[in-house]
């Protein structure tokens, strides 16, 4: 059965916690910027770094998994574009930090084989602290068999 408007509100667990680290900080940020590589930005290095907002993408698309992986949905990464991703922090992610991505369906809308899928990825530590909001829009094909 593919996913439908119905499936909107499923909640998933939460992922293992991801231990935020210096090395994982520097690694990623050596991963952005233009010809030259790297983004400079020096909060990024140094005794407490804190890491680039995009980072979260990293953590957020751990809780992906359950998504792909539910049965009942019929999604398969393949046939998914990510059409858009937005950040809501509460404060930076920071060497240190534990943090659990706990996913919910947003909305769903279909149109023939193209279902919009909207995700929202809570990013806690561990102990309990809300630290970011992680929004997505995935636009998935469905097999023509099943197309509504």
């Amino acid at each position: 059965m593919p996913i439908t408007s119905e499936h909107a509100g499923r909640r998933y667990p939460p992922t293992r916690p991801y231990r935020v680290s210096a090395e994982k900080i520097a690694e990623f940020a050596g991963a952005l910027g233009g010809v030259d590589g790297g983004d400079p930005n020096p909060a990024y290095g140094g005794e407490r770094p804190i890491a680039p907002p995009t980072f979260a993408a990293v953590i957020a698309s751990r809780a992906w998994d359950a998504l792909f992986d539910d049965p009942d949905l019929g999604l398969a990464l393949r046939r998914t574009i990510h059409a858009d991703q937005r950040f809501t922090w509460q404060r930076p992610l920071c060497d240190g930090d534990t943090v659990l991505a706990t996913l919910t369906i947003d909305s769903v809308r279909t149109r023939g084989r193209l279902d919009w899928v909207g995700v929202r990825v809570d990013l806690d530590t561990t102990d309990g602290e809300h630290v970011c909001t992680a929004t997505s829009t995935l636009l998935h094909t469905r097999p023509e068999e099943d197309a509504a």
